[in-house]
């Protein structure tokens, strides 16, 4: 017993400071993309076909500039499109990739970063300080979900925000949806979405809910949850990073400005 006190003593306080201060990222983290302006047709085709997912759109070639956009939701974040012209798409370390809106996840030659807005005034009154979720993986690789789990780990603590994940939709505020929504899910989401009782939210997370992900397009899947049911929270990412994650839901209840 006194190895195991002497040990926690040695550890100290190993709980992130987040959101306080700024999150410590990998080195290897890719966070928001940018597009650089006025770029030319030649270097968007090069991004456009390094993109496994359909997640640049432009570069049509039209004169000699050619407009780009890159969509958040369903960017893969493997970095090949900057690495076949990194004149035209640069990833930063921004962390904070959430939004509101779907479309506000297209990003836009020199636009600055829409981020998440929170909940209005009632629905933080009833959600701000005890936010209870229930996660359902619908079809999901478990990479979301892994991401998802972390939160609850001592690094970020989510139960400190009164952020909890809940093992039943009847005792949930919410759901938390990863994985496109393969047709064998689809009964089983809407039947879980059904149990959560009024009012309530739902949270997208990772690529495949948004959009797909690489199984974008394929007929076993629905693309996402936007299709099937109103979204409250998109979090795009593939996975995104538990500080994404966490950061999405502080916003979305007026816990950071």
């Amino acid at each position: 017993m006194m190895n195991v006190i002497a040990a926690r003593w040695r550890q100290g306080h190993r709980t992130a400071a987040y959101p306080k201060t700024p999150p410590t990222l990998p080195e290897r983290f890719l966070g928001r993309p940018e597009l650089a302006p006025g770029l030319c047709a030649g270097s968007c085709r090069a991004a456009l076909a390094a993109c496994p997912a359909g997640a640049l759109q432009g570069g049509d070639g039209g004169g000699d500039r050619a407009p780009v956009a890159l969509d958040l939701g369903r960017c893969l974040f493997c970095g090949a499109c900057a690495a076949a012209c990194p004149d035209a798409v640069r990833f930063t370390r921004e962390h904070s990739l959430a939004a509101r809106q779907r479309d506000d996840l297209l990003v836009h030659p020199g636009a600055p970063a829409v981020k998440a807005a929170a909940l209005d005034a009632k629905a933080r009154r009833l959600f701000g300080r005890s936010l209870k979720l229930r996660q359902v993986s619908a079809g999901g690789c478990n990479a979301c979900e892994s991401d998802t789990n972390v939160l609850g780990t001592l690094t970020y603590d989510l139960g400190r925000f009164g952020i909890q994940f809940v093992a039943s939709p009847r005792h949930a505020d919410g759901l938390l949806v990863t994985g496109p929504v393969t047709e064998n899910m689809r009964a089983a989401l809407l039947e879980t979405w059904q149990a959560v009782p009024e009012p309530k939210l739902l949270i997208a997370v990772g690529a495949c809910a948004l959009a797909g992900g690489p199984f974008h397009g394929q007929p076993e899947v629905h693309n996402g949850v936007a299709g099937l049911l109103p979204v409250d929270l998109f979090v795009p990412g593939c996975p995104p990073h538990p500080y994404t994650i966490l950061d999405g839901l502080l916003r979305l209840l007026g816990r950071i400005p």
